[in-house]
């Protein structure tokens, strides 16, 4: 009896002392004392394809040993593991070590294991060890990532954290991508990012085994990229007046407003984020995005235009440039298009992507393509020439001539062509790749014809697209919430996945225009795409995928990293009653919340009326209140929704 009181004594110090918000399934115990040591619950993003977890639980040491063999490539994982291991426990790490029993090993497969591919890894921890091994060195990168979500949340602080239990629940995981393209495309044109920014973004997306940042380099707003010979595309092209509010609506700026916004990366700032991104196992696709949405080029050298008065644009600040009210392709107010009649459009690209090709060792060049307006072609009588001399038929295939001539400069530089779906209205070859973003029929019908795809469609992949209600957000013309994004099958059925060769996400920043708004954007609606391009189809589950997004909130939380809490926010669906007064439904898209609400203008919290069922709306009131709770903790913010803006969206009956 004495025994099994001091034993019952000690768990409870132990639980005194260790205790998380875990369950009995997330304790482990420690081989030598059998004290119960907690662990959070598993929650690795994207989903592994296969998770053995086992009982015990490895604890790190204040001396910690990493063997591996020292290559160059290697040696990115094992100086990432070592400074991120350091930083917040504080353990001294020792890499390369001849120790008969080092704490963490990394393994190059002497023969590949043809399962796990080029990215592919297999993670064991053990009581005493970890092992990491995998065919190449950026699979042990990707296990690397999955080991820092198996330690608990504040392996993620950037600073030290003082008297934390490291303890690793044990495990044996074999994880593999399903696709070789994961992309996030980063819209650094329509507002500048800095270099720092840059990595930042990138860090981010490593942790999520993205393998492919996609920059839009240039567009109406602003050409980010040094071209040496052409000085006047970072002179003039790169600054515009600065504007806030929102984008697309601006009054055109006066001629003495200060054109001081923007920036742009030397060939030395491009050279070093290539290398920064290369050391996270990630690849830069450069996109300069012609012949439409390159006013910022035409600015600085209007020759590169057929249109009378080129010379007097200006490099867009967000005023209207473009109209969209009968559809694409729009009209535009402005020509913002290379002359594809002039040939010196044509010598401008070949020198820009020289150098583009050299500074940006990936593949691909991304050249645009999309949203060209023709209205000013249609009336050109240089492009009526170039229309009869090559026996074009429509105003159409004139960007189909553009884009044979385009691709083919970008293959005497070595490099594949890309652009948007719109470049396969007109026939081009079999080796065009195409990124689709209208959806994913332009890349279904690609496919079938033979092209490699590149899945990034509107329906589940635009972070710039709204994710909470219309009055919580910077005003974008559609919504995209995290469950509608978790939804993308990149690989749709009835196509021959060979030619789909990734999926992507893409934030466009017309309103983003901070690094903290872009983070905001991205998580965690770029979890979702991670697991759509990584994870098997059956591994899947929204259900299951929630409750790990809500632990990786407060991994960025440590990691001083933005994201959206949309999904605890409610979702409201108006309509009007037979007697004309407004009735509002409320929901959340996570389940189990509790909502409370006030009409009286008062700030409402749990101990407020709770929703149970539709609210009609008083007759006098002008202000509904809504918050949500997870029992008593607060976890949505506190919306308030005009009852104008309420009657607006019911309508009229």
């Amino acid at each position: 009896m004495k025994k099994l009181l001091q034993l019952l004594a000690l768990i409870c110090i132990s639980h005194q002392v260790y205790s998380q918000d875990v369950s009995v399934e997330n304790t482990s115990f420690e081989e030598e004392t059998g004290i119960a040591v907690p662990t959070a619950p598993i929650a690795i993003i994207p989903e592994p394809v296969s998770l053995i977890k086992h009982t015990g639980s490895f604890i790190l040491p204040r001396n910690v040993s990493i063997q591996a063999e020292k290559t160059p490539e290697t040696k990115l994982v094992v100086d990432y593991l070592q400074l991120h291991l350091s930083i917040p426990t504080g353990s001294f790490i020792t890499p390369y070590t001849s120790s008969l029993t080092p704490t963490i090993k990394l393994i190059i497969n002497q023969q590949a294991n043809p399962s796990l591919g080029k990215e592919g890894y297999q993670l064991t921890v053990l009581p005493k060890s970890i092992t990491i091994k995998a065919n190449q060195s950026a699979g042990l990168f990707y296990g690397v990532q999955t080991l820092f979500q198996l330690f608990p949340k504040e392996i993620e602080s950037k600073e030290l954290v003082s008297g934390k239990r490291w303890a690793v629940p044990c495990v044996d995981i074999t994880d593999y991508p399903k696709l070789g393209w994961r992309g996030l495309m980063f819209d650094v044109a329509r507002h500048f990012f800095t270099k720092d920014e840059v990595k930042l973004y990138i860090d981010a997306m490593a942790k999520y085994k993205f393998n492919l940042l996609h920059l839009h380099l240039t567009d109406d707003e602003g050409w980010r990229v040094e071209i040496k010979g052409l000085p006047r595309l970072t002179e003039v092209g790169a600054w515009n007046v600065k504007k806030v509010g929102t984008f697309g609506d601006f009054i055109p700026p006066t001629a003495d407003e200060p054109r001081t916004y923007g920036g742009f990366y030397t060939q030395n700032d491009i050279k070093e984020i290539v290398q920064y991104a290369k050391d996270r196992f990630v690849n830069i696709l450069p996109e300069i995005d012609v012949p439409g949405h390159s006013l910022a080029a035409i600015v600085s050298y209007p020759e590169l235009s057929c249109t009378p008065g080129a010379e007097t644009y200006k490099v867009r600040s967000g005023e209207k440039i473009m109209d969209w009210s009968k559809g694409a392709p729009p009209i535009a107010l402005v020509d913002n298009t290379l002359c594809p009649a002039n040939e010196k459009a044509y010598v401008f690209l070949d020198t820009v992507l020289t150098q583009i090709a050299a500074l940006f060792p990936f593949e691909y060049i991304h050249m645009g393509g999309d949203e060209a307006p023709i209205n000013y072609w249609q009336n050109n009588s240089a492009v009526k020439a170039l229309m009869q001399r090559e026996g074009l038929k429509n105003i159409e295939q004139v960007q189909g001539y553009f884009e044979k001539r385009v691709k083919t400069i970008v293959e005497s530089k070595g490099k594949k062509f890309i652009g948007w779906d719109e470049i396969l209205e007109n026939e081009l070859p079999a080796n065009t790749t195409v990124m689709s973003w209208r959806g994913m029929k332009y890349g279904i019908d690609a496919a079938k014809k033979g092209h490699e795809v590149v899945m990034s469609p509107t329906t589940f992949a635009y972070l710039d697209y709204m994710q909470s209600d219309a009055i919580t957000e910077p005003k974008v013309y559609a919504s995209l919430r995290l469950s509608k994004t978790y939804e993308f099958d990149p690989v749709p059925a009835g196509v021959d996945p060979k030619y789909i060769i990734g999926g992507q996400a893409n934030l466009w920043s017309e309103q983003v225009y901070t690094i903290r708004q872009a983070e905001y954007m991205t998580w965690p609606r770029g979890m979702a795409i991670a697991e759509s391009v990584w994870s098997p189809n059956a591994k899947k589950n929204w259900a299951t995928f929630l409750p790990k997004v809500e632990q990786h909130f407060k991994r960025l939380d440590l990691a001083e990293t933005k994201y959206s809490p949309s999904v605890y926010d409610p979702i409201f669906k108006v309509a009007r009653a037979a007697d004309r007064s407004v009735v509002v439904d409320l929901s959340t898209e996570a389940p189990g919340l509790d909502i409370y609400y006030s009409f009286d203008n008062s700030e409402p919290d749990r101990f407020y009326p709770k929703y149970t069922e539709k609210l009609s709306v008083p007759k006098d009131a002008n202000t509904l209140k809504v918050v949500t709770y997870k029992g008593k903790e607060k976890v949505g913010r506190l919306i308030s929704m005009p009852v104008d803006e309420l009657n607006k969206r019911a309508g009229k009956r």
